[in-house]
């Protein structure tokens, strides 16, 4: 009895570890992928570097899937569900993302746009799953919202993209949005490793075609396009989205769709340490009103 007495709080304690590192890690890689998808545009058109991103990351994961034996889907509905995802979250998202990066949104202006996601989930998820929302997790999303606004408020208005490249940028909101939603509804059990494959096969076919027709496929290798390429495929497209369908199937929609507040702050840290960006006062303002969101998103009922 002393023994087990003695082994649960350790449990607990691992639990309570575990269930805070899984959100920071996905934070911190999720974030990386603005300021190394900024490096990596002037090598490469978005299309080609989707097409590399995604062909070399659907070729890891395949090699894992057949070397661990993992499971597939057991039929064509359920293939089907994850096509539908890849194309949402890889395809949809990121098209948009570094089509929006490459006409001269920057990486703050990015995050921004797509760290509104968890407003427009938290809506969905009430809708499509009747989860609840309390008052203090409305508050949390008007105070999320306040956040990443604050957060690169000094980089609105100064860039040289126009309407069509922000544009570009809601086009990824919508395809994060939709597929977390779809993700979660029809994909939860899904095995990370063969159902990664079928998304990023999928986004690979999407984006390959596109990039020989319109990019010919042209790419410029320096030391930064070679870091970037692997660092997207890895980190990003399986690191990442593996991590963020983990939570999903382990929480609400709208609880890890909020995370997404803290991904501006983040990224204007990384700009800052990584590209020279300047951060003020007002953005980091930004970080503890994000902060506040997170917790009462994520905490209160």
């Amino acid at each position: 009895m002393t023994t087990l007495r003695l082994a649960l709080p350790a449990s607990s304690t691992l639990a309570r570890v575990t269930g805070l590192a899984l959100p920071l890690l996905f934070i911190a890689m999720w974030s990386s992928g603005y300021v190394v998808g900024k490096l990596a545009v002037p090598y490469a058109g978005p299309f080609t570097l989707l097409a590399i991103r995604f062909g070399l990351a659907s070729f890891v994961l395949l090699i894992v899937a057949l070397a661990v034996r993992a499971p597939w889907p057991a039929n064509r509905r359920q293939f089907g569900h994850l096509v539908v995802v890849g194309l949402l979250i890889q395809a949809l998202q990121f098209s948009g993302l570094y089509t929006a990066l490459k006409l001269g949104v920057s990486a703050g202006e990015s995050a921004l746009i797509v760290g509104t996601m968890p407003v427009f989930t938290a809506l969905g998820a009430a809708f499509v799953f009747g989860e609840r929302l309390g008052a203090k997790q409305w508050l949390g999303m008007a105070g999320g919202v306040l956040g990443v606004v604050l957060v690169v408020w000094h980089k609105l208005g100064t860039g040289s993209a126009g309407i069509g490249a922000y544009a570009a940028a809601v086009v990824a909101l919508a395809g994060v949005t939709l597929g977390t939603l779809y993700q979660k509804k029809f994909c939860a059990g899904m095995d990370l490793r063969t159902g990664g494959f079928v998304q990023l096969a999928v986004a690979t076919l999407v984006a390959l075609p596109v990039s020989l027709l319109v990019e010919g496929l042209d790419v410029r290798w320096t030391p930064a396009m070679l870091f970037a390429s692997g660092w997207l495929a890895v980190v990003n497209s399986i690191g990442a989205t593996s991590l963020l369908f983990l939570m999903m199937r382990k929480g609400e929609a709208s609880k890890v769709a909020s995370l997404f507040y803290l991904i501006p702050g983040v990224t204007a840290l990384m700009a800052f340490a990584l590209l020279g960006e300047t951060l003020s006062a007002m953005t980091l303002a930004g970080f503890l009103a994000t902060a506040g969101a997170v917790y009462l998103c994520t905490r209160a009922r």
